[in-house]
């Protein structure tokens, strides 16, 4: 009886400087340790299956309960994971499929000594170029949608850049790169979120309407003041930062400092009517 050929993997190479990546650092400054075991566990799921794993609606319920973890928080890690590109948001947004080029080199390189005697077939979702594609792999132009729809991609891009040129002198000249359109009522929290968008686009992010949806999403999350998001806006563009974060609640603290000076010793001094305690003085040195 022949033996079944084996389609997944039984281990992934894990690298020494993962937690020196700065995706993985940000990953874990912002979901602490259950970031890391999402993405983690994306990952055996997509090495055991082969090279990219296709979910469905009910994936998110799954994996808050193989891990214990809520299924919104889920839902947020994932998202994060796709807009910074550790998982190809184009081809989660078209046919829910948790993919990546760099999981796919690392695919290449784990049934090398496999695929060297019988080279491995794929079908579907194969985002490496042919110059990146090694010989043991042979994809089906036919076949393979996410040829077609990168292609598509890079077709929308260059005419996006080429209609944004369009009223740059009217609006100013950060449009020029911007995706067009009202992303916040407010004016102001407009201006800055393309500005945003631009600076990001200048830094060489191709960002998809469906990243900047998020964008706008987890801004919004973070504050009901128009005032205050344009300050997280403006310090996420200042800094270089790909996403936004909250602004630090200071105040308390500040206030707590100035009290403080009142102390001596960790004891809280007594508040005096200075008025009332100087007319007792006075009284007590008339009877003597």
């Amino acid at each position: 009886m022949a033996r079944r050929r084996q389609e997944g993997n039984f281990f992934f190479r894990l690298d020494v400087d993962f937690f020196s990546d700065r995706k993985i650092k940000i990953l874990k400054a912002r979901y602490g340790a259950d970031g890391i075991t999402l993405y983690i566990y994306l990952l055996c799921e997509i090495y055991k299956a082969g090279y990219y794993l296709k979910i469905d609606e009910d994936f998110e319920f799954i994996v808050s309960d193989d891990l214990n973890m809520d299924s919104n928080k889920v839902k947020q890690v994932l998202n994060f994971l796709l807009e910074r590109s550790l998982f190809d948001n184009t081809l989660f947004q078209s046919d829910k499929v948790l993919t990546s080029a760099g999981i796919q080199r690392r695919y290449q390189a784990m049934v090398k000594a496999r695929a060297l005697k019988t080279p491995i077939t794929v079908e579907r979702f194969w985002l490496l170029p042919e110059e990146e594609t090694e010989t043991f792999i042979k994809v089906h132009p036919s076949l393979n949608n996410s040829e077609n729809k990168s292609d598509n991609s890079r077709k929308n891009d260059d005419n996006s850049r080429k209609n944004n040129t369009k009223g740059k002198e009217r609006k100013g000249e950060y449009i020029d790169t911007a995706p067009p359109g009202t992303y916040f009522a407010d004016p102001s929290l407009n201006e800055v979120f393309l500005l945003f968008l631009k600076v990001r686009q200048d830094s060489g992010d191709h960002l998809t309407e469906a990243q900047i949806q998020l964008l706008k999403e987890d801004l919004s999350s973070m504050s009901d003041n128009p005032d205050e998001l344009i300050t997280i806006v403006k310090k996420s563009t200042m800094s270089g930062w790909k996403t936004f974060y909250p602004l630090k609640k200071g105040r308390g603290k500040k206030t707590e400092a100035k009290n403080s000076k009142n102390r001596f010793n960790n004891f809280q001094q007594r508040e005096y009517d200075f008025e009332v305690y100087e007319k007792k003085l006075l009284s007590k040195a008339e009877e003597g």
